[in-house]
Parts: C-alpha cells; structure tokens; sequence
C-alpha cells in the first residue's frame, strides 16, 4: 500500500512476481486482483528476489495511479 504513496516496493510487500525478471529493467505493479496499480525499475533479478530479507527493496518507483490525486492542484493550476 505505501507504493501508492510514492514509496519503492519492498520484499514484505511482494504478493507474486513474474519468473526471469531482470535486473534494472521496467516492471508493471498490479493488485493481487490484477489492478495496475504503476511502474518502476528491477532492483534485483526474481531469483535474487527470493534469497533476500524482507525489508529489502526490490523495485524502484516511477509512477502510480495515487501520483495524480497527490499532484491534481498542481495539475489544475495549468488549467484556463
């Protein structure tokens, strides 16, 4: 949840991920019900996901769906 907030996703968060993940490449975050929740970058490969600790980060965020509502006044001051 605090991956809506703007924070990077840790192993404790972690629900599934994709078998043969690389490392630093693009990943999608979905809800267990199959949501797009955003997208961020690979911190470590799925088989390097497995051996660490749960406080470990394991993506990066980029963006997510929570970005527009903590962004919507700057948004809207664009607006004529």
């Amino acid at each position: 949840m605090s991956y809506l907030y703007g924070n990077n996703v840790l192993k404790a968060h972690l629900g599934r991920i994709t078998e043969n993940t690389p490392k630093h490449h693009g990943v999608v975050f979905f809800s267990m019900s199959d949501t797009p929740l955003g997208f961020g970058v690979s911190a470590y490969t799925t088989k390097e996901c497995r051996k660490l600790e749960s406080t470990a980060i394991i993506a990066f965020h980029q963006a997510d769906v929570g970005q527009y509502i903590r962004d919507e006044d700057a948004l809207s001051a664009y607006q004529s």
